[in-house]
């Protein structure tokens, strides 16, 4: 079973292959057979082979599968290997199973749409990359993934290119992400050339052996974090993902649950022995995680479009990540990827059915009263919101949030700061969560009436939030995967350890304080926006207020930084070299281009013979240009 396993990844290929060469000319049932068909054999081989991984591990608890061999450059042969192991195992089930549903879904929501096939094509694309990433035994197949989901969320998110807004979204993370992707790529080469190889456990066995804080391990962590920092949408360089909102919801959903923004997540936990010989380099991790959380927690509470509340509530997800990571609480880390992975899908195809229903609405305070009309989106968005927000009877007891938190407090580079700045993020998530809730479902009846949703939108929304709300109970995943308990499991892969607290009542005392803070911020939601929404609106209206509002409304101004600092001076250094002689070198190729496809275009008539006689002709110069050279 476990030789199937290079079928994960290349159903989804294959599902791509056929719909981006003949997928114009199929009818829509066709496409969505091959879409969902690809992706779905693809879950159920990832499922099969997770259990006989799980079950029956290989020695080591790593398995390896090389399918061929890539290139030879001298002593450089890297192979098209796929590496198996509990981590790599999570990631696969997670990113099939989710992105199964996500399709399903997308085939009611994207039918009044053009290029249906192409955006399953691209669909299909992503989730392969993805598969890739996560799966390579080595950094340069890594990084093919890599750069495959950074293509295919350019693809996506500017897949109605007809607006140029959703253009100029789409080139912005387009060029974002490349920052980082550059970095990624010189700490490749730096591995290479100073390590002699590219394949992942050989360069976690080697820096295991370097001193701690060594130049060549600051330097790769450093370059490796500023990959993860772009691809995971984390300060300084998040400000793409909330414009990434541009493309379909269903996009919204893969890139934000299952794909993209959780790559740089996996990259750090991937490479962890080397971030632990790099612990200034972790340190800067925990921080830009806390420092990120926060501040997308804080612009999330102010937005209107909930596909914004929703884009800076993954910011601030992943930013629990990258906290866990920076203390190296590698597994909790992880553990909060797979319950955020089907929640927040959950809450995105939610919001999906909502703006459908709506008419095409995004602005929450122009929605209300739809816990009537959709009573089954209702339930379900309130059950996916209840499991982000880790309120009882989903934490019987901690869930992955509070799980992140314990590890905070107890790891010797977490402290009491970075948990209490988590726990201030904790009260913020309750407040933005429940913010959608109050006001969308219970608020003033304002929305224009629109399509009912389809049940091929409501059911995979529906699994995704019930799944969410199971993930987020840790006593049944311990159940599913016996004695060993999952996050055990998860540990296997990262030799990290497993902190408690050590003292009777340590995890009921802090699992008392999390519960307190859930409830704490829905009733001061519930207090703000459902009993005295003058309050909110009063203070806005003050002149410190109104400051701070728009601070938070514009993401803390980064956008505007960046237009001042680099775009603006970089537009206007072009313009002043606009028409020299290097522009006139390429406008003078063009034209050239142009002319000669012009006389060209000529000879087109239809004719044969005309045909037959320019290929005489042809032939007899070139013998003729052969003869005298």
């Amino acid at each position: 079973m476990l030789g199937l396993l290079w079928l994960v990844p290349a159903l989804p290929l294959a599902g791509f292959a056929v719909l981006a060469i003949g997928g114009g000319r199929l009818p829509r049932r066709i496409v969505s057979a091959v879409a969902v068909g690809s992706v779905g054999l693809s879950t159920i081989l990832a499922t099969l082979v997770s259990v006989r991984h799980f079950w029956l591990a290989p020695k080591g608890g790593v398995y390896s599968q090389t399918l061929w061999q890539w290139m030879r450059l001298g002593d450089f042969v890297p192979t098209v290997t796929f590496s198996l192991d509990a981590l790599s195992l999570t990631m696969v089930l997670v990113i099939t199973i989710v992105s199964l549903l996500i399709h399903i879904y997308s085939t009611a929501f994207m039918v009044p749409e053009e290029g249906y096939s192409r955006f399953f094509a691209y669909m299909n694309l992503f989730v392969g990359s993805m598969l890739i990433l996560v799966l390579a035994d080595n950094l340069l197949l890594l990084y093919l993934g890599w750069e495959g989901v950074g293509l295919c969320s350019y693809l996506l998110i500017g897949f109605w290119y007809k607006d140029p807004d959703n253009v100029r979204a789409a080139m912005k993370a387009f060029w974002v992400t490349r920052i980082g992707d550059t970095a990624f790529a010189v700490g490749i080469f730096l591995l290479f050339t100073s390590l002699g190889t590219l394949q992942i456990q050989p360069i976690l066995r080697e820096v295991a052996g370097y001193p701690v804080g060594s130049a060549l391990c600051n330097a790769a962590a450093a370059l490796l974090l500023v990959g993860a920092v772009a691809k995971s949408a984390q300060l300084p360089l998040q400000t793409w993902l909330p414009d990434a909102m541009a493309g379909p919801t269903p996009v919204s959903a893969l890139i934000h649950a299952a794909t993209m923004v959780t790559a740089g997540v996996y990259l750090i936990a991937r490479m962890h022995m080397l971030f632990l010989r790099a612990p200034t380099v972790l340190f800067i991790v925990a921080i830009i995680g806390a420092a990120t959380l926060l501040l997308a927690s804080c612009s999330a509470i102010v937005q209107n479009d909930i596909k914004r509340i929703l884009a800076y509530s993954t910011i601030s997800q992943i930013g629990y990540m990258f906290l866990a990571l920076g203390v190296g609480a590698w597994a909790a880390a992880i553990y909060h990827f797979l319950t955020h992975a089907f929640f927040k899908s959950a809450l995105f195809l939610g919001a999906g059915i909502v703006i459908k229903t709506l008419g095409g609405e995004h602005d929450i305070f122009k929605m209300g009263g739809l816990y009537r009309r959709l009573p089954v989106t209702f339930g379900a968005f309130l059950l996916a919101a209840l499991t982000l927000a880790a309120v009882p009877p989903l934490t019987l007891t901690f869930n992955s949030k509070d799980l992140i938190l314990n590890q905070v407090w107890l790891s010797e580079r977490g402290g009491d700061v970075l948990w209490l700045l988590g726990v201030v993020g904790a009260l913020l998530t309750e407040i933005y969560t429940f913010r959608i809730v109050f006001v969308v479902f219970f608020g003033p009846g304002q929305g224009k009436p629109g399509a009912r949703p389809s049940l091929w939108m409501v059911v995979p929304f529906a699994v995704l939030s019930l799944v969410g709300g199971l993930v987020g109970v840790p006593e049944l995943l311990n159940l599913l995967f016996g004695m060993k308990g999952f996050y055990l499991y998860l540990q296997s892969a990262m030799h990290g350890p497993v902190r408690d607290f050590g003292f009777a009542g340590g995890e009921l005392l802090f699992q008392g304080i999390y519960v307190a803070v859930s409830v704490a911020g829905i009733g001061l939601t519930y207090f703000l926006y459902c009993h005295a929404p003058e309050r909110v609106r009063s203070l806005v209206s003050t002149p410190a207020g109104s400051i701070l509002h728009q601070l938070l409304f514009a993401g803390w101004g980064f956008d505007r930084l960046y237009r001042t600092v680099i775009v603006g001076p970089y537009v206007r250094l072009a313009r002043l070299n606009r028409g020299d002689f290097v522009d006139i070198f390429y406008v003078a190729v063009a034209q050239v281009s142009r002319v000669v496809s012009f006389i060209l275009s000529l000879m087109v008539t239809g004719n044969v013979r005309w045909y037959v006689a320019w290929i005489v002709i042809g032939a007899v110069i070139v013998l003729g240009l052969v003869v005298i050279l």
